[in-house]
């Protein structure tokens, strides 16, 4: 199965995301994604079907607040806090990367 596209990235989230954005959030991904499992799960830089769910779900993730910050606003004693849509592999991610990923026993 061939890398995640940003087209596929477009499609799930129901809008268009430019080309060389979406190209730079999926490589940044997958980078880290490959650096996680240490390359297991990637056969010449191309992720098996599992961990490629991940990239793009992931990406989808980054893409949609890439920048990275946190943020407070606050109203009389009201306030409220804001993150980015990454912080990290959500936990069905963690799991599924954790199946490749190889581990000191």
């Amino acid at each position: 199965m061939p890398a995640v596209t940003p087209a596929e990235l477009s499609t799930l989230l129901g809008r268009t995301i430019p080309q060389e954005q979406g190209n730079l959030v999926i490589q940044i991904v997958t980078s880290m994604a490959s650096a996680y499992t240490r390359g297991v799960g990637f056969v010449a830089g191309v992720p098996n079907s599992d961990i490629r769910a991940v990239i793009l779900t992931a990406s989808a993730r980054l893409i949609s607040n890439s920048s990275t910050l946190l943020w407070d606003n606050a109203v009389g004693p009201e306030s409220v806090s804001y993150r980015s849509a990454f912080t990290g592999w959500s936990l069905v991610e963690r799991l599924t990367l954790d199946r490749y990923r190889v581990q000191a026993r």
